[in-house]
């Protein structure tokens, strides 16, 4: 007997991981095996994965009390990561192997022994490299996952018997799973950072909408699209991620991580790049938009939106609770939610772009003639979209209804590459302006900066004072005019937005039939 056997896994909570020191001691007393330091159902479950699966690698776990202990004892611990670490300080305790210290062990183990993979590993390789031990030992399904961390030593093994032989253990004792037992591994389908986006060339007309779409686009404004069935929202809608600049490393690291977290069946093969696109259905609940679920609670479409576009069709057909869940992270960039399991952050910067007919019947667009609505129902269905959500919200357009004349431009309208090269300007404009006081975007500037050091010219804000004079504009629709000023700027190469510039990016704040 070789007294405590350690190992060394990872706890995720949200996006942050914690070391945790497995400990296992064999005991005199009849069999059993105890798990302490809370762990969760799935954690619980491996005692019996781990003893199948020691027994048919060739190493029998020890007949005697069996207890590991998971530290910090105090910190939630959750899932099947666990499952070789456990194994590893068992089989060490008992002198059968002999892990080197300070390797991190994630992996989820099968009753023959197999190693296999397990959600959020990118976050937790991560975690483990941040608290200087870059050595991992993950499932084979994981390594190019676990390689894309920078810094990390991956090790990557498809069972228990094969790491055991490079732990020390016998030969003549360690049994390999058949080559052909699970049968060939299955190819992973095309990752999220390498779909083709739909291109801008195929929407029909809509000349006004492609342009608000090229603004929100360059100062990472939020948008609304009002009008008739069949005009085009959705279409619009899902071309924005196509014409978004491609993510830094940082930014693909957070994405992929929460993507990697949320157990996306496409696989991490490599960082995410482009922009994410989340359009959840409109029967969607809170815990599915926000996150959510038992114990700590897991990332919904808002973070797996981030750094992307979260898209919400038909909505006023959400429940007015989900849509004013959204107005935290549409002010703060983060998701904080809180379970009597523990509190999770999630980052959730995302571009959201709303979507909805004119009224319920979808006909009251432009005069309404055919409009079968009461203007009951009418305010009945927007009134399901909050004024303070709305006001968050810095483009509000009304979209036309598409003419046969429409239909000649489809195919040869501008191409979303030439859009992008725009918006890429204009965002390298802002980069170099907005920099030094740690923004990104003009949608992330605070009104005290653009009353103050980028305050304009009193005669370009006329049009501002005369609609905050009329109560047509908020205070903070005020600054949002001023956001896409900017936006609209930097997208025609002006030093400053002028009065031509406040009056377009007033007229996207208000054409909107919720304005």
């Amino acid at each position: 007997m070789s007294g405590v056997g350690r190992a060394l896994g990872v706890a995720l909570v949200g996006l942050n991981g914690y070391l945790v020191e497995v400990e296992a001691d064999i005991g005199q007393t009849l069999p059993n095996f105890v798990v302490l330091g809370l762990p969760d159902s799935a954690l619980n479950e491996a005692r019996e994965r781990v003893r199948s699966a020691a027994r048919n690698s060739g190493l029998p776990l020890s007949r005697r009390k069996i207890t590991v202990n998971l530290v910090p004892a105090s910190l939630p611990k959750r899932g099947t990561g666990f499952d070789l670490a456990i194994a590893v300080a068992s089989l060490a305790a008992a002198g059968d192997l002999r892990p080197p210290a300070g390797a991190v062990f994630l992996a989820e183990l099968g009753l023959d022994g197999r190693l296999r993979p397990v959600r959020g590993v990118l976050p937790a390789v991560m975690a483990a490299v941040r608290a200087g031990r870059p050595d991992v030992v993950v499932a084979a399904d994981n390594a190019e996952e676990a390689q894309l961390v920078p810094g990390a030593v991956v090790h990557a093994y498809d069972s228990l018997g094969h790491l055991a032989l490079d732990l020390g253990a016998d030969p003549a004792a360690v049994r390999l799973p058949p080559v052909d037992a699970a049968g060939p591994a299955p190819s992973p389908a095309q990752g999220p950072g390498t779909l083709s986006a739909p291109d801008l060339r195929d929407v029909a007309g809509q000349s006004e909408a492609r342009a608000a779409l090229e603004v929100a686009a360059a100062g990472g404004h939020h948008l609304l699209f009002v009008g008739p069935p069949g005009a085009g929202k959705t279409m619009l809608a899902e071309r924005l991620p196509g014409i978004l600049p491609d993510l830094d490393d940082e930014a693909a690291m957070e994405v992929t991580a929460i993507h990697s977290l949320s157990g996306d069946p496409r696989g991490a093969r490599e960082l995410i790049r482009r922009p994410p696109f989340e359009n959840p259905h409109h029967t969607a609940s809170a815990p599915a938009i926000i996150g959510g679920g038992s114990g700590v609670p897991r990332p919904g479409a808002a973070s797996r939106a981030h750094r992307g576009v979260l898209f919400l069709d038909e909505a006023p057909e959400y429940e007015p609770r989900v849509l004013d869940s959204l107005r935290q992270p549409l002010e703060s960039g983060e998701l904080v939610l809180h379970r009597a399991a523990g509190a999770a952050a999630y980052p959730a910067r995302f571009q959201l772009v709303l979507a909805a007919n004119p009224c319920p019947c979808g006909q009251g667009a432009g005069k309404g003639l055919a409009c079968t609505c009461t203007a009951q129902s009418k305010r009945r269905y927007f009134g399901r979209i909050s004024g303070p959500l709305l006001d968050r919200v810095d483009i509000q357009l009304e979209v036309r209804k598409v003419t046969s004349t429409d239909f000649g431009t489809a195919g040869g309208s501008e191409q979303s590459s030439a859009v992008a090269e725009r918006v890429r300007e204009a965002r390298r404009r802002q980069a170099e302006r907005l920099g030094p006081f740690g923004l990104e975007t003009n949608a992330q500037a605070p009104g005290r900066l653009l009353r103050g050091q980028l305050r304009l010219d009193p005669r370009a804000t006329r049009s501002l004072e005369r609609a905050m004079a009329a109560h047509t504009l908020t205070a903070r629709g005020y600054d949002r005019v001023l956001r896409l000023a900017w936006s609209i700027a930097d997208l025609g190469g002006a030093d400053r937005p002028g009065e031509d510039e406040i009056g377009q990016a007033l007229l996207l704040r208000q054409s909107g039939a919720a304005a």
